[in-house]
């Protein structure tokens, strides 16, 4: 390469970035049209650019940028103030600049597009501003003549004097001319009026630009370093020498640091994104004739690049949706009382080594009604599937292929292409997707996303001889079935095998028959990973579960990647290669989610019959060696077992390491004043969720879960407790959680 074409390349690079800044700043320009610091910035911005592309002899670029330049200075100089026209064809300049430099990266010339129209366009602009301008000013001096000479008693020869002054090229404004005479004191004329000296500031590069494939390239190399770490530990398993060991432990903490040093190299700030939003809010705006305000949060939250490209254009697809068919027009808004302009919130956050991400419009939210009317018209759904629905499976109708409450078709949403293309992409990179919207108050999109691709924890499951690994992020449990309960645990529902998970139904795929490896392996125990997949679960039967451990993903050759099943490849310890499964592909495969829906539409009936029947569905526990104990099974999220040396402190509480989260660990015989949790190896902890986190309870066993109506007879005497009720015909008290969580005192654990 040439070094001119090094010099065309930086120039490229570097007018991108100004480009993207330009978008971003008018669009906050526009919000305060006299800040002088950031018009500033604009103006150097386009004319850094007009400069360099004198330079390199590109006309059409300079043309333009220059047409830019002269609107700008004279909304620098005062001459002219900020509006949305002037706003719109900056706008249209910075789309013609970004349209040039593209045909310049890719074939090294301007291209045969004509631009002459845009410079027209803003020297049309400016006459024309100039002009308006030049009669406000006019208008606006006498009016303010008029003022000063009733209020003040200026000499009306003095705002005669002043207004010629004008006139004659003074492009300062009467106030401050009759300031500097000596006829008004300066407390008199608005602060708006005076001049404020414009202060550049020059920042020092302490950053250095790197080649993106530089880095793919390092990040593969390191993928290698992690494979050959992974080979020495395991060899090192078999080996005693102790000054061996102590070097390949070494070897492991300097692996595992260049690994996170190599991983925050390629992490961008989600903000990288989010600056072009600001300008497809305001576009959208403007041609819907809305308002619309948009707030974001978090824009420092950082993730892998490969993430940030594959979440742009699904993001940029919700963004847009909520401007056309979420947040309402400005009258229907003020008739139900809200403010003329709407709100759009994105928020970022880093949550149990996950990215969390929120979209939030205070629009007309979804109807649940009309979008089902939708679903049944289009053929998706049964009247019968319709009525059975809960709010949350109604709510997900939204991401069925084809599925659209537009009013109308635009040009921007209501052809039914876009929200299953978004879950879609999203699950393509291992995340979630979720909805909640409240009628008349709007709709937020939830969605989770991996910080990164190349290095995941996984978990290794043998299965007809061969290993399979298991992304963690879509492992939910563990369960093993053994002795009467492995012959009799699995049951059979038209022709499906399913288990009876903590009184749910769980549908089970044999991994085995899936991929046709021979027949499951008959062992007197049944080992059964508990996945999700499209928010939903199901249990993955394989022969044995092995280990987790953190894996180097291997893209699949062009030849496998139509096979749905697999995400990967990954190399082991042993130097053997291990294929990494696709949960969503084996839950599609296996018809999964669809049975799981009709399952979960079944049982959700049933619930409400056992409502309605007067019966609830309680998990019973016993604390304090015999006291016994309910929670409604409801607020439960799942049972599980701990090594009670996996118990660490933080402040004044016990936590444990817990699904990637610091999971607080609440003892209840010690909440309640009743001494405090057997001892044992193996401690009984309950799952729930509060404020967003999960929060484990400690008690001495799990007995049942019982479903029967419960009818409070007693009225609580202890702090932590509802009271207390007959089930099972024996006295139980009844835990109220919430207050539980508000207590919050020191569990110990011996």
């Amino acid at each position: 390469m040439s070094e001119m074409d090094d010099i065309i390349k930086e120039f490229l690079v570097e007018s991108n970035d100004n480009l993207d800044q330009l978008d971003a700043g008018l669009v906050e320009l526009e919000k305060d049209p006299y800040s002088n610091e950031l018009l500033g910035s604009i103006f150097r911005a386009i004319h850094t650019v007009k400069g360099t592309s004198g330079v390199l002899g590109f006309p059409k670029l300079e043309a333009v940028a220059h047409g830019g330049e002269n609107l700008l200075s004279k909304l620098r100089d005062g001459q002219l103030r900020l509006n949305t026209e002037i706003t719109t064809g900056l706008l249209r300049m910075v789309d013609a600049i970004r349209e040039i430099l593209g045909s310049i990266e890719n074939s090294g010339s301007e291209g045969e597009t004509d631009f002459s129209a845009v410079g027209t366009m803003l020297n049309d602009l400016l006459q024309q501003e100039l002009a308006n301008a030049n009669q406000t000013a006019a208008t606006e001096s006498r009016l303010l003549g008029e003022i000063l000479a009733e209020k003040l008693k200026v000499p009306q020869d003095a705002i005669d004097a002043a207004l010629i002054q004008q006139k004659s090229g003074d492009l300062r404004r009467i106030g401050e001319i009759l300031v500097e005479q000596g006829h008004v004191p300066p407390q008199a004329v608005l602060e708006a009026l005076k001049t404020q000296a414009e202060t550049g500031t020059q920042v020092s590069g302490s950053t250095i630009r790197v080649d993106v494939g530089l880095l793919d390239k390092l990040m593969n190399l390191v993928g290698e370093l992690v494979l050959a770490r992974n080979q020495v530990l395991q060899f090192t398993a078999t080996r005693k020498e102790t000054a061996f060991q102590g070097t390949a432990q070494r070897l492991n903490l300097i692996t595992t640091e260049l690994q996170e040093g190599v991983m925050k190299t390629r992490m961008q700030p989600i903000g990288s994104v989010w600056h072009k939003f600001p300008r497809v809010v305001r576009d959208l705006a403007l041609q819907f004739g809305k308002q619309v305000r948009i707030e974001m949060e978090g824009s420092e939250t950082e993730l892998d690049k490969t993430i940030i490209e594959a979440i742009k254009d699904p993001l940029t697809h919700v963004i847009r949706n909520a401007i056309d068919h979420g947040i309402e027009l400005p009258a229907t808004r003020t008739a139900s009382g809200k403010p003329a302009e709407g709100r759009l919130t994105l928020r970022a956050f880093h949550e149990g080594g996950q990215v969390n991400i929120e979209v939030a419009d205070d629009g007309g939210g979804i109807r649940l009604d009309p979008l089902k009317q939708k679903a049944i018209e289009s053929g998706q759904i049964t009247p019968e599937q319709a009525a059975r629905m809960s709010e949350r499976e109604a709510l997900n109708l939204i991401f069925l292929p084809g599925l659209s409450t537009a009013a109308k078709v635009t040009n921007v949403s209501g052809r039914g292409v876009g929200m299953d293309v978004v879950k879609t992409n999203i699950e393509k990179i291992g995340g979630m997707v979720d909805v909640q919207s409240v009628p008349g108050a709007g709709t937020t999109l939830k969605i989770k996303i991996p910080l990164t691709l190349a290095i995941i924890p996984a978990l290794i499951a043998t299965s007809g001889g061969e290993r399979f690994a298991i992304p963690q992020v879509s492992l939910l449990e563990l369960v093993l079935l053994e002795g009467e309960e492995a012959e009799k645990g699995i049951e059979s529902i038209h022709g499906a095998p399913v288990y009876r998970l903590r009184g749910h139904l769980l549908p089970l795929v044999y991994l085995n028959q899936l991929l046709r490896l021979g027949e499951q392996k008959r062992s007197g125990t049944i080992n059964i990973v508990v996945l999700q997949a499209d928010d939903r679960q199901f249990g993955l039967v394989v022969d044995e579960i092995n280990d987790t451990e953190e894996i180097v993903v291997k893209p699949l050759g062009k030849q496998l990647k139509g096979i749905s099943c697999f995400a990967g490849a990954t190399i082991m310890g042993d130097g053997q290669v291990a294929l990494i499964l696709d949960v969503l592909g084996i839950a599609q495969t296996a018809n999964v989610v669809t049975e799981v829906r009709e399952r979960a539409g079944s049982d959700s009936a049933a619930l409400r019959t056992d409502r309605a029947a007067g019966r609830d569905a309680w998990l019973v526990c016993q604390v304090a060696g015999s006291r016994r104990m309910a929670i409604p099974l409801a607020v439960v999220s799942r049972l599980e077992e701990i090594a009670a040396s996996s118990v660490e402190r933080s402040g004044n509480h016990l936590v444990v390491q817990y699904r990637g989260q610091i999971m607080q660990l609440l003892d209840v015989a010690a909440h309640l004043n009743l001494g405090k949790c057997a001892p044992a190896e193996t401690l009984q902890v309950i799952v729930y969720q509060h404020e967003g986190h999960c929060v484990g309870l400690l008690v001495d066993q799990i007995l049942d879960i019982v479903e029967q109506s419960a009818v409070v007879e007693r009225e609580p005497t202890e702090g932590g407790l509802i009271g207390s009720a007959v089930i099972q015909e024996r006295v139980t008290d009844l835990l109220n959680i919430q207050a539980m969580a508000g207590m919050r005192p020191l569990a110990e654990v011996r």
